[in-house]
């Protein structure tokens, strides 16, 4: 009878607390998001049952839990801890990304850079809640819609909140087709939805291949904080454009950031843990999240309003939403946003232009953050 009451108290039935039970519900809607809406489930699957994971009571000592030494997943979780997951997966989308939209239509580059406005602003809202710096440049930047660079900053600067961090910016990269279209309805007019933009310019091989070395460079030598993260984009991107490591490149970008997915989505989800993560701060960042990715949609929508009072060549501001770097799901929504007012209307490649140029944006933004601050 002592071994069965020392087995029944390491388990549920002597740990369990209401959080987990809150926990293990996000957990389930994630899963039921990612299966019967379809929500980014490459990442919410692995994030939802790495949630459940987290989040199944036991006694403490067993090294059985993220944040005790030694366990398995506290190994799984140094990948995230330490960083080094993020520039795996920018090898990844660097290896499926093709820059040519964004080489055909450099000005819509700018949209890219514009979007990045809600990592600043929320920045200064967290500082007025009582973050630090660190902790408020970490928060701020899941304004970029960029999971693996908001894991990639809040390791260096605040590890203490990297989980919610985490979540929080997983969260709003699934809900872009929730979140963004209502706020493109209503910063735009209809006539301006209607706009029918010019066919891109077809790009060389030459100037492909060129662009990821120079534009590694180029932003690099002015942001070096950025080096993980563009470098391994970049490098991906070469390996594609090269057209003579197609066997690397197609290696990179799939079966290799499939597995990188898989481990870095359940490490996140199984840091949930109910104890350190259902706080005040926890909720604040889900808060300060959502006000920066919508402030990132809004800011790219606007500047593309704000560009067409200066150019003949009319931009359809829908596409600014995809300036933030969540590809290539901002970049469907525009589309699916334009279909709505003309089915003939392909934005889909012009959206393109700012959504790559959103994650180069980011990740800048990213190494900015860190030479200031680390």
């Amino acid at each position: 009878m002592d071994v069965f009451w020392q087995l029944v108290q390491s388990g549920a039935i002597g740990n369990f607390t209401w959080g987990n039970l809150a926990m293990l519900a996000v957990g389930i809607l994630f899963i039921y998001l990612a299966i019967t809406k379809q929500y980014e489930p490459l990442l919410l699957v692995p994030i939802g049952f790495g949630i459940l994971v987290g989040n199944v009571p036991f006694v403490t000592g067993m090294e059985l839990g993220v944040y005790e030494h030694g366990s398995v997943l506290s190994i799984l979780y140094d990948g995230v801890r330490t960083g080094w997951y993020p520039p795996l997966i920018f090898l990844g989308i660097g290896a499926m990304t093709d820059f040519s939209a964004m080489l055909s239509s450099p000005r819509l580059i700018l949209l890219g850079a514009a979007a990045q406005m809600g990592i600043f602003a929320t920045l200064l809202g967290a500082l007025a809640l009582g973050f630090t710096l660190k902790e408020s440049a970490a928060i701020g930047i899941i304004g970029g819609a960029d999971g693996p660079t908001a894991i990639f900053l809040a390791g260096k600067l605040a590890p203490d909140r990297l989980g919610a961090i985490a979540i929080a910016a997983y969260s709003y990269m699934a809900l872009v087709p929730v979140i963004q279209p209502p706020i493109i309805r209503l910063l735009t007019t209809r006539k301006e939805r209607l706009i029918r933009m010019a066919p891109s310019r077809p790009v060389s091989r030459r100037v492909r291949i060129m662009f990821p070395i120079f534009a590694f460079l180029l932003t690099t030598f002015v942001v070096p904080g950025a080096i993980p993260l563009l470098g391994m984009l970049f490098f991906g991107n070469l390996l594609k454009e090269s057209g003579v490591t197609e066997r690397l490149a197609k290696t990179a970008r799939t079966t290799f950031v499939d597995i990188i997915t898989i481990l870095l989505g359940f490490a996140v989800g199984t840091s949930t843990d109910a104890s350190r993560f259902l706080t005040p701060e926890s909720i604040q960042v889900f808060v300060l999240g959502a006000l920066a990715f919508s402030v990132s949609t809004a800011s790219g929508v606007l500047f593309a309003k704000l560009m067409n009072l200066f150019t003949k060549r009319k931009i359809n501001p829908i596409i600014g939403a995809a300036g933030v770097s969540a590809v290539p799901t901002a970049a469907r929504v525009c589309q699916m946003v334009g279909a709505k007012e003309d089915p003939q209307n392909y934005l889909i490649m012009h959206a393109m232009a700012p959504n790559i140029a959103g994650v180069i944006g980011s990740a800048v933004a990213a190494g900015v953050l860190l030479a200031a601050l680390q």
